[in-house]
């Protein structure tokens, strides 16, 4: 009878409604943990039901933070100006580095 089709459908590209979009503060700490680190590479992970687009910038050491970005073309654009390697996180997964720096740092979970 064909229920499903009856549900209208989400427009493409609908912003989120659980979680804040991305603000200039999460920009910009991007951009200082990039410039007070070395070798961070980003990490795209896609805009899901619950939270914008978001970008872990991972360090040499695998210290890591995870802010929000507000589109794919955003995280490019800083990843461009500072040389930062940018790669989707649902394609290549994190690196070994920031799982052992978890396990060192186990207080940093518990946020």
């Amino acid at each position: 009878m064909g229920w499903f089709s009856r549900r209208p459908r989400a427009a493409q590209g609908t912003p989120t409604k659980l979680d804040r979009e991305a603000t200039p503060e999460d920009l910009a700490a991007l951009v200082q943990f990039v410039t007070s680190r070395q070798g961070v590479e980003f990490y795209l992970e896609p805009e899901t039901t619950a939270t914008d687009t978001t970008v872990v910038a991972i360090a040499h050491d695998g210290e890591w933070i995870r802010r929000r970005t507000g589109t794919p073309r955003a995280a490019g654009a800083i990843a461009r100006k500072h040389a930062v390697p940018l790669y989707e996180a649902t394609k290549v997964g994190y690196p070994e580095r920031m799982r052992a720096w978890n396990r060192a740092h186990p207080e940093r979970r518990a946020r």
